[in-house]
């Protein structure tokens, strides 16, 4: 299993630069970055990746409703130019609370939306033009997009219920998962979506597990500050959903957290699991960060 880590999106460019350069020093196979109401992650990842080689550089995830199929393709395609092809471009859906009520956009029949969204996005992200006339996404260019020097990258879908698992499995390169434990990642995750792709004669995809891992000797402390940073989470339906697969209360209850013996037992049994990739969300005081980068470092150089 390949080990990541999401970074630091409260720091600015060029500390985020800077970061991203010492994870590459350090061993981690990927960094990653989230896109919620801060920078553009594509933007960020294209600036920082133009300037740090040999790191792949992953969205986890960019919302679809936010960009036009031929939008999101230029400017995946964009990133892959400036970094040497090294994206991994994860794609999610958002939530109703956001897409709805934030942006005045339909959430009606999501797995519909994104359906004929990938139908549109990946030829053009393999140099093809699209051809999409769908119920509620239309694409239609008229021929390849001209950016040179740009390999098509993996999309990966934001995937948790079965219907998105099986949509990520037959249209996708993978999923990338947040707020869900590593017996719901054994049990549903990797059995739904490989399924899914092996039915349609695809590669067994990637599955990208991205949960709160902490090193600490204070594990109460910690399961608390992560209960508090997450709150959100557990009443969004689709990660509500994950919690009670697992058998969850919160956040705390899928984190990775205890001393540095409990986190590495804690990621072979998701290797096991069949996760192919841990993008670490690394949580803790300043002390706690740098036990959990030294841990994940020694086991990433390992991978």
């Amino acid at each position: 299993m390949r080990i990541g880590v999401l970074f630091d999106l409260a720091k600015s460019v060029a500390e985020v630069r800077e970061e991203v350069g010492e994870r590459r020093a350090q061993g981690f196979a990927s960094v990653w970055a989230s896109q919620i109401f801060g920078y553009d992650a594509l933007t960020l990842l294209a600036v920082v990746g133009a300037a740090v080689p040999d790191i792949e550089l992953g969205t986890a995830v960019v919302p679809v409703y936010s960009r036009l199929p031929q939008v999101m393709a230029q400017q995946a395609l964009t990133v892959q130019a400036a970094t040497g092809g090294r994206l991994a471009l994860g794609v999610g859906m958002s939530h109703q609370v956001v897409v709805e009520g934030m942006w005045g956009l339909s959430f009606e029949r999501p797995a519909r939306y994104l359906r004929e969204y990938l139908a549109a996005l990946v030829p053009m992200l393999h140099g093809e033009p699209a051809r999409v006339e769908g119920e509620v996404v239309t694409a239609r260019s008229t021929g390849p997009l001209e950016i040179p020097d740009a390999p098509p990258p993996p999309v990966l879908v934001a995937a948790l219920g079965p219907t998105m698992l099986r949509l990520a499995g037959r249209l996708a390169a993978g999923t990338v998962t947040w707020m869900t434990g590593t017996t719901t990642v054994a049990e549903h995750i990797v059995p739904t979506i490989g399924a899914a792709a092996s039915d349609a004669g695809r590669p067994a995809p990637r599955v990208v597990v991205s949960v709160p891992v902490t090193v600490t000797s204070d594990v109460d402390a910690a399961r608390a500050r992560i209960d508090e940073l997450f709150a959100i989470y557990p009443s969004l339906p689709s990660y509500r959903a994950m919690l009670d697969r697992e058998g969850a209360a919160g956040p705390s209850d899928v984190a990775m957290v205890g001393d540095e013996a409990v986190v590495a037992h804690a990621i072979e049994r998701l290797a096991a699991a069949g996760a192919t990739d841990l993008a670490a969300a690394v949580i803790g005081n300043e002390e706690e960060r740098d036990r959990t980068r030294r841990l994940l470092s020694e086991l990433a150089r390992r991978s």
